[in-house]
């Protein structure tokens, strides 16, 4: 599949799928899984690092906007797409890549896919509760919102990734 093709087409699901429908999701008033950031896990591994960060920052500007928050989303997600190619080199040799390869179960193997969606969704949560929270008022309650917010969104993600893989 063309690449610009499938970029589109996992950025328009995803923020559908964030701003329609998980965005409404706040289990027990604490939990709140952002799963749109999965679109920035999955682009090809050759994309130049300039174009992951801008195309993060305005996948972030999206949410923002249709989330009502003020910016917050755009600076995370802008984090993210800087450490996403570094992380990468982390897990894999990207010069032995394929053009065009896409970071998967496949490509990495289960653990280090995992590991690799558990601490870029990590830094993200941390970045938009720390930014949201404007400090550390209510340290116990931000912590929980946190911790549960990242494990279901690495959960989330990693059957998103399971259904991915069978195809």
């Amino acid at each position: 599949m063309n690449k610009q093709l499938y970029i589109l087409m996992y950025l328009f699901i995803f923020v559908l799928l964030q701003t329609l429908v998980i965005s409404q999701i706040h289990l027990f008033g604490i939990v709140t899984p952002f799963i749109y950031i999965y679109v920035l896990l999955k682009m090809p591994v050759d994309m130049s690092r300039t174009f992951i960060i801008l195309l993060s920052f305005f996948l972030g500007l999206i949410i923002d906007i249709f989330s009502n928050t003020f910016g917050i989303h755009a600076a995370a997600c802008s984090l993210i797409g800087f450490i996403r190619n570094p992380l990468l080199a982390q897990f894999v040799d990207v010069k032995e890549l394929q053009a065009g390869s896409i970071p998967s179960y496949k490509l990495f193997g289960f653990g280090h896919f995992f590991y690799y969606i558990l601490i870029l969704v990590s830094i993200h949560h941390i970045v938009l509760f720390a930014i949201d929270s404007f400090g550390f008022f209510q340290p116990v309650q931000l912590i929980t919102r946190l911790l549960s917010s990242i494990i279901l969104s690495t959960v989330l993600m990693t059957v998103i990734e399971t259904f991915n893989y069978r195809k």
